[in-house]
């Protein structure tokens, strides 16, 4: 019995493996450090939708990015478009990213008027 394998459907999966690799790298939590982290601040732009949420946050000066969740998991913790908006002040509770020069944090609890939205009930 002779195998035969052909080249271009091999490089295909190949090449689809390694964007799927690669996207959920990023998505994941592989380029956060451990432990609790958390940041308070002004929302200066808000990019909400898929693969997850982006706000630009102005903390005493400096630009923070914070990662918030996708648009159904944002709706299930009970935040809304609205609540993100340019000009809220919010805090992000969540993981700080393992790069120290980077200011940027993923949030799993957003706190906005002293109510929390847990994001990733599961996480601690």
């Amino acid at each position: 019995m002779t195998l035969h394998i052909d080249r271009r459907a091999l490089s295909l999966v190949l090449f689809v493996g390694l964007i799927l690799g690669v996207a959920h790298a990023h998505h994941g939590w592989r380029w956060t450090e451990s432990g609790n982290f958390e940041v308070t601040g002004i929302v200066e732009t808000a990019k909400l939708g898929n693969p997850h949420g982006v706000l630009t946050l102005d903390v005493d000066g400096e630009k923070w990015t914070a990662e918030v969740g996708q648009p159904w998991r944002n709706a299930q913790a009970g935040l809304s478009d609205d609540m993100l908006s340019v000009g809220a002040e919010i805090t992000i509770s969540g993981q700080r990213s393992a790069d120290p020069e980077e200011m940027r944090v993923k949030a799993e609890r957003v706190i906005i008027d002293g109510k929390t939205y847990n994001l990733y009930p599961d996480r601690d």
